[in-house]
């Protein structure tokens, strides 16, 4: 080989090595290509850990969320977000966190609404059986309630001394009957003005002398309800011996809350089952609906009416009914009430926006139309075939309050917040505070104490069922604690504490109505919240008696909306998910 070949081969050499050490200084940084593929989010060169269910919980190392017990996870990085207002998911938090989403459309805005009502006597077919003959009682052929009579069947015997004049006087008018016809004639209307029939009176023209005792025959036929008389009392006429019910047709009553009227119409058909013949399903059409509202209750009564055949139907059956409506306007955009978060003056949902960069959700405000079991109307701020959050939307609002983004109770973002305040959000009102004003403190006296008392241990009771989710005994102290605020004595407040009393008193046992037919836990729990809402506004008016009561709060209760309740322990039980998530909850006051 020459010298220049030798040469050129060294200086070939000494480039490539030159290139390579080049490459290796001032090429691609490692840390470059680690962040570029590091999605844990690090403070202080530490990962952070959180909890997809709590996202207000922060640790820097894994272990279990100290609320609901469930594996933390690692917080991922929103250093490159898609939209300043949005908080990115990826999809391992979401599966964690259970949230599901849905393409909203229009549809027929129908409404299925559960009534449930009583099985009541026709009132037109309710009749007082009188006794037109005044006098003593001298026999009752009826003598308990629940006999049937049919008409014409004798049911008393009067002893009437008015008619043995009359008597005589028909037989004075009988011997002059071919002179003097209209005398006789008006003897005999006399006699028939006390009820009594032409042959009884051709029977005593026959017998020739008058008679002390007479036949009173039921007028109707039917089931006796009420017995009014007994054997020797002394009647008027007119007196009513009897209440005699016709049981041949009957009405279902069904209780209509206010917000229901608009689809309950006249002429819409329900579907409705009775406690007492399970298995077996009815059909009736509604044929009047009360024009006034109960003052007490806030119900109408729908009236369904009923042939009874075979006397299946008997008065005061609980019936349970179904019926489904459907508004004869346009199509409507409706969403799943889990989607839709409310704080009492704002409705919002969360928006579901895809790209390279992965998932994230935007917050938005609707305006909600009328409720239709399940779902909402929506009247504006969405559009047809937009993607929404349908579950776990507390959880996204959650992650937005503690990125500082918009969320429900901040709606124009800020500063993420700490600590167990269950996503930064004040704790949502319970629904007498955020309807109406604050509940004032009134001195009520010492004999009203035990009778609070009493209240206050019913309400644990029901409480501490519906923790152990034991229906059953949730429904016995359910019906305890609305005997226990029906048999309070009213009288024991006064003044302004009446005042109060009746207040609250009433809308709790407007809460706990139907609570003795209740057949699941999903339709005891609203009946207890509402329940919670009026004892804690009680316990803040009235003192808590005799207890120290924890007030405690779950923001996931009452459809994420949040809900209190009372409790004489430290300890968070919650009464509204019971097992699936008894510790979820913290406490926000103390009554003392």
């Amino acid at each position: 080989m020459n010298i220049n070949t030798k040469t050129t081969l060294i200086a070939l050499s000494t480039l490539l090595a030159g290139l390579l050490l080049g490459w290796l200084f001032f090429g691609p940084s490692g840390n470059e290509s680690t962040e570029e593929h590091q999605h844990t989010s690090m403070v202080d060169g530490e990962s952070v850990w959180t909890c997809s269910m709590h996202p207000q919980i922060r640790q820097s190392e894994p272990g279990s969320c100290p609320i609901c017990g469930m594996d933390l996870i690692p917080l991922e990085d929103e250093g490159d977000e898609m939209d300043a207002m949005a908080v990115k998911m990826s999809k391992t938090a979401m599966e964690l966190a259970s949230i599901r989403t849905a393409h909203i459309s229009r549809q027929s805005a129908r409404k299925h609404i559960r009534l449930n009502g009583k099985v009541q006597p026709d009132e037109r077919l309710i009749y007082s059986q009188s006794s037109h003959i005044p006098g003593r009682i001298e026999k009752l052929m009826i003598n308990f309630t629940g006999e049937y009579v049919h008409q014409g069947q004798p049911i008393a015997m009067v002893y009437a001394p008015e008619l043995v004049t009359a008597q005589e006087e028909l037989f004075e008018a009988e011997k002059i009957k071919s002179s003097q016809p209209q005398l006789f004639a008006a003897a005999r209307e006399k006699l028939k003005n006390w009820k009594l029939t032409s042959k009884q009176i051709d029977d005593i023209l026959n017998v020739g002398k008058p008679r002390e005792l007479f036949t009173v025959l039921s007028d109707v036929t039917g089931y006796v309800t009420a017995k009014m008389v007994n054997l020797g009392d002394y009647v008027p006429r007119g007196k009513t011996l009897y209440e005699v019910v016709d049981l041949s047709r009957m009405w279902v009553l069904f209780d209509v809350y206010e917000s229901e009227l608009p689809w309950v119409k006249k002429g819409s058909t329900i579907e409705y089952e009775l406690n007492a013949i399970p298995g077996r399903t009815f059909k009736g059409t509604i044929a009047y609906i009360d024009p006034v509202i109960d003052p007490q209750t806030r119900v109408v009564k729908a009236r369904v009416e009923v042939p009874n055949k075979n006397q299946l139907l008997k008065p005061e059956m609980f019936v349970s009914g179904k019926l489904s409506s459907e508004s004869s306007a346009e199509p409507s955009l409706t969403v799943p009430k889990t989607a839709v978060m409310w704080t009492g003056t704002r409705s919002v949902v969360y928006i579901k926006s895809s790209s390279g960069k992965g998932v994230s959700f935007v917050m938005r405000e609707v305006t909600l139309g009328p409720s239709l079991g399940e779902e909402y109307v929506v009247l504006n701020g969405l559009e047809e075939g937009e993607e929404i959050a349908v579950n776990g939307t507390f959880n996204i609002d959650a992650a937005a309050q503690l990125a500082g983004k918009p969320s429900m109770m901040n709606p124009e973002g800020g500063a993420a917040m700490t600590g167990h305040n269950h996503g930064g959000m004040d704790m949502p009102k319970t629904t007498s505070e955020t309807t109406g004003p604050a509940p004032i403190s009134v001195e009520v006296g010492e004999k009203a104490k035990p009778a609070l008392d009493k209240i206050y241990k019913a309400y644990f009771a029901f409480k501490d069922a519906l923790v152990t989710d034991d229906t059953g005994l949730a429904k016995e102290t359910g019906t305890s604690l609305q005997l226990a605020i029906k048999n309070t004595d009213m009288s024991l407040f006064s003044g302004q504490a009446h005042n109060v009393w009746m207040k609250y008193s009433t809308n709790m046992l407007a809460a706990l109505e139907h609570i003795a037919h209740f057949q699941s836990l999903d339709e005891i729990r609203p009946a207890f919240q509402k329940t919670s809402t009026e004892m804690l506004a009680l316990g803040k008016s009235f003192g808590p008696g005799t207890y120290t009561i924890y007030v405690q709060h779950c923001p996931m209760a009452n459809t994420n909306k949040g809900a209190d309740w009372l409790s004489l322990d430290k300890e968070i039980k919650n009464p509204y998910f019971g097992a699936a998530m008894l510790g979820c909850g913290e406490i926000t006051s103390t009554l003392k």
